[in-house]
């Protein structure tokens, strides 16, 4: 069966999008992190929504989940290679989306913003 899509953020968003999917992706750009680590970056998501999120990831070859044999077993989670080509782009959503808050800020909401991330803006 053949794919067609109408322009090429549909492939993207196919990929990387929904509520999560990007949020999980903005943690790993930062290095490898444990399931455990990302709960507690993403204290809204629930543990299947992690999971499911991060088998979908891995599906995509943008995850790569590495099992360490011991006892307890230990499992992270990096980007692949093809993960980090999406850097650029998600660096740009934290750019955009800090800059979103400083207006509606501005505009007088009450809106507080946690977790700033330390992205270049050039």
């Amino acid at each position: 069966m053949q794919k067609t899509y109408n322009i090429g953020v549909e492939a993207t968003m196919e990929v990387i999008g929904g509520k999560w999917k990007p949020i999980i992706l903005c943690h790993l750009r930062h290095g490898a992190l444990r399931t455990s680590e990302l709960r507690r970056a993403i204290p809204n998501i629930t543990q299947k929504m992690l999971t499911q999120q991060l088998r979908e990831l891995q599906e995509d070859q943008i995850v790569h989940r590495e099992v360490y044999s011991q006892i307890p077993p230990r499992v992270e989670y990096s980007l692949t290679d093809y993960g980090e080509s999406l850097s650029v782009v998600l660096n740009q959503l934290c750019v955009w989306g800090d800059k979103h808050i400083e207006m509606k800020q501005e505009q007088g909401e009450n809106i507080n913003l946690l977790n700033k991330d330390d992205v270049p803006t050039a």
